[in-house]
């Protein structure tokens, strides 16, 4: 077993994240006995079964360019990135500041640093720590007025530094079918993507601009397929809709609850009903 740091885990917290559902994950459902070359997430989100499993071996992607800026700046740069986020204020009036950046021209000459502390700042400042732009790409939560949020913590972005230089973990802000192309017998590949919506109205794919509509779920299971067929061990989480239980028939399927803290609708947060499915016993 590999010893693993407890401090490297989300420094973010993410729509879909997996952080309450990791540990069932790691007991009951990751290939047992099983030593996997390199570890693929192409949709990493917060990070959460990466930071728990600590591969020393890792491909990792997102197509939010925001979000990917921020593992760079915290693996590239993250005594800067400190210093920077201890510039920030939990105030209101300072955090629409901060969070209209994306609207001015000038935010295409802000550092990567100051990106990152800025989407940092407001994932802990802003309403329920929901990460959400609208269609043109603009954050659009409101202030979250909480009294004392932990904007600056220190010890978990100097782990998560130190774990993503000590090993090698390549980091890309690209399309999932491009990630994974490469991706071989004795690689494992964890794929969480944006969920197949329960209903019309529950659909939240606004973490980013480009959605992620059926013909994607589609274009995902036809690569769920290839990497079936190189062999690869293979583990996917998605909502438990007809649509997607149709769709991974052929595979081994699970039904799980889990618990969603994110959601506009204070009403709608609490248990759903997930799906995991994987193509190895």
């Amino acid at each position: 077993m590999v010893s693993v740091n407890k401090l490297v885990k989300p420094f973010l917290k993410w729509a879909g994240g997996k952080r309450q559902l990791v540990p069932l994950i790691v007991e009951n459902y990751i290939p047992k006995n099983y030593n996997y070359q390199t570890y693929y997430e192409p949709f990493i989100g917060g990070g959460a079964l990466l930071f728990t499993l600590q591969p020393k071996k890792a491909v990792i992607n997102d197509i939010n360019p925001e979000l990917i800026n921020c593992y760079k700046v915290v693996r590239d740069s993250v005594d800067e990135l400190i210093d920077n986020l201890k510039l920030h204020r939990n105030n209101e009036d300072y955090y629409y500041n901060i969070r209209d950046w994306d609207r001015e021209k000038s935010f295409q000459k802000k550092t990567p640093v100051e990106r990152a502390s800025r989407v940092i700042f407001l994932n802990k400042t802003c309403y329920n720590g929901l990460f959400r732009v609208n269609s043109q790409g603009q954050f659009n939560v409101p202030f979250g007025k909480y009294k004392n949020p932990n904007i600056l913590d220190v010890a978990v972005l100097k782990a998560v530094s130190k774990y993503l230089n000590d090993n090698e973990i390549i980091i890309l802000n690209s399309d999932f079918q491009d990630v994974l192309k490469d991706a071989k017998k004795a690689d494992f590949a964890y794929i969480d993507p944006p969920y197949d919506p329960v209903s019309d109205t529950a659909s939240f794919t606004g973490y980013d601009v480009n959605g992620f509509n059926k013909d994607e779920q589609i274009r995902l299971k036809e690569t769920f397929d290839n990497l079936n067929k190189r062999d690869c061990k293979v583990l996917l989480s998605n909502a438990y809709t007809s649509f997607i239980i149709d769709l991974y028939k052929d595979y081994r399927q699970t039904k799980i609850s889990a618990i969603r803290a994110i959601n506009s609708n204070a009403k709608k947060r609490g248990k759903v009903d997930e799906i995991l499915v994987k193509n190895y016993e």
